[in-house]
This record gives structure tokens, C-alpha cells and sequence, in this order.
């Protein structure tokens, strides 16, 4: 009889209460793939929440196993892995398989069964080292956020020192992240919430300014820090109807817009003519390099990045976790972590 292990399997699209915890059997590597005992692994909105509840925009197959980002300590390795070892201490990049002409990336824990489970299976070449001196709680946060915030920021909008930004949600997983990018890259921020305490948050990540978008207004704020010039840069993952215009004519001219997120929704209101007639860029992206992740596990490891996580529950109690993320109950992000 083959091995069994504990994961969470949804077998129907809902709320929360389709998780549920069932014995299925234990992955095993195929060529070029390893195996690794979850240690933890978080709670996302969108590759989590929106996927359970079957609105993601691409297919998923049920049954299935939720969990983008799991780290963990590699227990066995399939044919052709030569730089993995049993024993390693491992975290993931989402993507286990690039974009095609026709069709994204294939997704851990959307496309392809995740990490709510005890043990993962995942090919080697999406798993990445975890410097000494790093948790897996840690480790999972910051793989999870980190390198696309840096992309997103050096890569696309490309930042030059000195530049002025503004990261909406700025006290969120991406959010957070964003700030401590900008702030890595030489940027002057201004962070943005929905509440005094989110602010005060990412103002001790580095942040420069605080404006609460649901008791100011976002633009004149903006303007009147800036000295009436706007923002060069805003990193955006919201997708709220309401603030996006708002965050938008807070750009200054030739201002880029870097986005990876609509958890409000995603639709929202485009004033065409400013974009045009201020040279104004947006630019969507979900592009992370393999340099990227080792980068921000490095400076992790070196005390240069810090990380707001909330609460680390049993997986067990992954309905519990969803419901928190859903109600915005807290600050940071959610964990979850198999018993053994």
C-alpha cells in the first residue's frame, strides 16, 4: 500500500469550508524533480483565496492542493538532480513551468498540487538554497514577495536613487515588500494604507511619508510631499476602482506604473488622456529571476530584510487561516505549518 500524508483537498470550489484535511498518498520524484517535507507555507489572496473559491482566471483541476510557496528539507531526489541533496533546506519559486506563445506559466499549488500538505514534489529547478540563519517561516515570506517587488521596481519601472515613490497597500505581503525594495534601490517613499496602523507599519520598514487613503485624499497628499510634482513611480497592487485613479494622478510626467495585484477587484477607471499627454507608463508583470529570489534570501539572511507576518497556525486549521485573510484581520501574512 503506498505511503499516505496529510494535505488539505478541495474537491468543490467555495468558501472556506471546502478545505478539507484527508489523508492522500505521498508524492515521489519523478526525473529531475525533488521531494521535501513542508515546514511551512503561506496564505495568499489571490493563488489561495481566489483559486478555493474558483474564481482564478485559468482553469484548476480538482481535486487540489492549495500552497505557492512552501519551504522545507528535501527528502528525496529523482533521476538527473545533481545540485539537491536529501537534507537540504529548500524554498520555492511559484512557477514550475515557464510561459508558453499561447499559455502562462503552469502555477505550484494552482495548476499543479501545492504545499497544504506534509510533503511537496516539485521540480529542482524551482526550489532555492535557504541560507544559514534563516527560518523556514521566514524563508517562506520572503520568497514569496520579495524578488517580484524587486523586479517589478529595478527591472521594470527602474528606479534611479532619489526618485519618489508610492506603494499602495503598502503594509500587505507585496506591499511591504515594495517599500523595503524602493528603499533597497535609493528611492524617497511614500507608503499607503487603509488604516493609521498599516501606515505606521510600513513607515518602520523604511517608508519616507504615510498617508491613509481611507481618511485622506491619496492625490493632494502626494502632490502637496512632493512639492506639487507628483510621484515618479507608483507600485501598485490593489486594483480598487476607487484609489486607482487616485494613485494614478499622483504621477508625475513620464511616471511609470508598475502593477502585479487586483485583490480589489481588478477593474478600474483609466484616464486615457493623461496617459498619453503625460507620457505616463503602466506596466503589469508577475516576472521573478532565480537571481532574484537568491538576492532576497541573502539579504534576509544578513538582517537587511524585514518581514511582518501575523499569525503561523497548524495546517489543520487552513479554513481558520482563509477566513483571517479574507476578514483583513490582521497584519502580515498567515502561515500555516503540517504536523507531523
Amino acid at each position: 500500500m503506498k505511503a499516505q500524508m496529510k494535505a488539505i483537498v478541495i474537491r468543490e470550489f467555495g468558501g472556506p469550508e471546502v478545505l478539507r484535511y484527508e489523508d492522500v498518498p505521498m508524492p515521489e520524484p519523478g526525473p529531475g524533480e525533488v521531494v521535501f517535507k513542508v515546514a511551512a507555507v503561506s496564505v495568499n489572496r489571490t493563488l489561495d483565496l481566489i483559486v478555493r473559491a474558483g474564481r482564478y482566471a485559468r482553469p484548476v483541476q480538482l481535486p487540489h492542493v492549495l500552497g505557492a510557496d512552501p519551504t522545507g528539507t528535501i527528502t528525496a531526489i529523482g533521476d538527473g538532480v545533481i545540485n539537491r541533496r536529501v537534507g537540504d533546506r529548500v524554498a520555492t519559486s511559484p512557477r514550475v513551468k515557464p510561459p508558453t506563445a499561447t499559455e502562462g506559466p503552469l502555477m505550484l499549488g494552482v495548476h499543479v498540487w501545492g504545499g497544504y500538505a506534509q510533503y511537496v514534489r516539485v521540480p529542482a529547478t524551482s526550489t532555492h538554497l535557504i541560507p544559514d540563519g534563516l527560518d523556514f517561516p521566514a524563508a517562506t515570506v520572503v520568497a514569496r514577495h520579495a524578488p517580484l517587488a524587486f523586479n517589478l521596481l529595478r527591472d521594470k519601472a527602474r528606479i534611479q536613487a532619489g526618485e519618489w515613490v508610492l506603494v499602495m497597500g503598502a503594509a500587505g505581503g507585496l506591499g511591504s515588500a515594495g517599500v523595503q525594495a524602493a528603499k533597497y534601490l535609493g528611492a524617497c517613499i511614500i507608503a499607503a494604507a487603509g488604516a493609521d496602523g498599516r501606515v505606521d507599519v510600513a513607515v518602520r520598514l523604511g517608508a519616507d511619508f504615510g498617508v491613509n487613503y481611507r481618511t485622506q485624499d491619496l492625490t493632494a497628499e502626494v502632490r502637496r510631499l512632493t512639492d506639487g510634482r507628483g510621484v515618479d513611480v507608483v507600485f501598485e497592487n490593489i486594483g480598487d476602482a476607487e484609489l486607482f485613479p487616485k494613485a494614478f494622478a499622483s504621477l508625475a510626467r513620464n511616471g511609470r506604473l508598475v502593477t502585479a495585484g487586483g485583490h480589489a477587484g481588478g477593474l478600474v477607471p483609466l484616464d486615457i488622456n493623461r496617459l498619453y499627454m503625460s507620457g505616463i507608463t503602466v506596466m503589469g508583470s508577475t516576472v521573478q529571476t532565480n537571481a532574484d529570489v537568491d538576492m532576497c534570501l541573502k539579504a534576509a539572511a544578513e538582517g537587511r530584510f524585514d518581514l511582518v507576518i501575523d499569525r503561523i497556525l497548524p495546517l489543520s486549521e487552513a479554513a481558520l487561516a482563509h477566513q483571517l485573510v479574507a476578514d483583513r484581520a490582521g497584519l502580515g501574512k498567515v502561515l500555516l505549518v503540517p504536523e507531523d
